[in-house]
């Protein structure tokens, strides 16, 4: 009942999440002088942004509209497939993003016809490809467990949760979910080693000017990358570790999963745009 009296504002913050990542695809599509290999980058995390917000969108209409916290559970598992692919499809992202600087650092002549549009979007698309094919088993898997309830009684279906209403046994479902997590996990160990290679070659720059020059586009980074991964890593220790948690404390912190990353990454790309 306390995520009603929150769905009015959430609802507001999602609809802002949305607009204004439009506005940053036009704003790139449209401005020549952003149809650089960073705006690039900017653009697929905007995209999957936009992909999250839609996907829990939804949910929060449902609640504030009519009341109604049951979702039947195909809908529940079209839910999940398109909020965890976005997920996947922006931590791939900042993934790729460091090679914006790497290239600048260790090969700055060639910036630009290594990192070319054409590239980026087979990048994108290859990336886009590997979001759906991993999340692509969960709703089958989900879809063959035993629900004893009609409706599933979630705010946003996201797998944790939803495997944990079945009455059936969901071994299958462990294993994958857990391996799904390592991936995540691994490009986040991809994304920090990357950052560190990067820092430490800055910092062996001799010139200052030089060097917080390269600093800049890492440091934004590095925030988008901090405000994707904390949230999600907050929302995982509670379910693992958590025996008493409090169902208010769970429903804030998968809002902040699914909305700071938005609405951060807009206020760092429009600072430093």
């Amino acid at each position: 009942h306390a995520h009603i009296w929150f769905s009015i504002p959430i609802c507001l913050m999602y609809l802002l999440a949305i607009m204004g990542n439009c506005t940053i695809l036009f704003i790139i599509k449209t401005e020549p002088l952003l149809h650089e290999p960073m705006y690039y980058f900017l653009t697929m995390l905007a995209v999957s942004d936009m992909g999250l917000s839609l996907s829990s969108l939804p949910t929060m209409l449902r609640i504030f509209l009519f009341n109604a916290m049951g979702i039947s559970p195909d809908a529940c598992f079209v839910q999940e497939f398109f909020i965890h692919g976005s997920t996947l499809m922006e931590s791939s992202v900042l993934l790729i993003m460091p090679l914006d600087r790497f290239i600048a650092i260790y090969n700055p002549l060639r910036y630009s016809s290594i990192l070319t549009s054409n590239r980026l979007a087979k990048m994108g698309l290859i990336l886009a490809i590997r979001s759906i094919l991993l999340m692509l088993p969960f709703p089958f898997t989900l879809r063959r467990l035993k629900y004893c309830q009609k409706n599933l009684l979630l705010t946003y279906c996201l797998h944790q949760d939803t495997m944990k209403l079945a009455c059936s046994d969901n071994k299958t479902n462990v294993i994958y979910g857990f391996f799904v997590a390592l991936c995540t996990m691994l490009d986040l160990a991809l994304i920090v080693l990357s950052y560190v290679l990067i820092l430490k070659t800055i910092l062996s720059i001799a010139s200052l000017a030089e060097r917080l020059k390269a600093l800049n586009t890492c440091v934004f980074h590095i925030c988008a990358v901090l405000t994707f991964y904390v949230p999600i890593i907050t929302l995982a220790a509670i379910h693992r570790f958590a025996k008493h948690k409090s169902p208010l404390v769970v429903i804030l912190i998968v809002d902040m999963f699914l909305l700071v990353p938005s609405l951060m990454n807009l206020i760092v790309y429009c600072v430093k745009t």
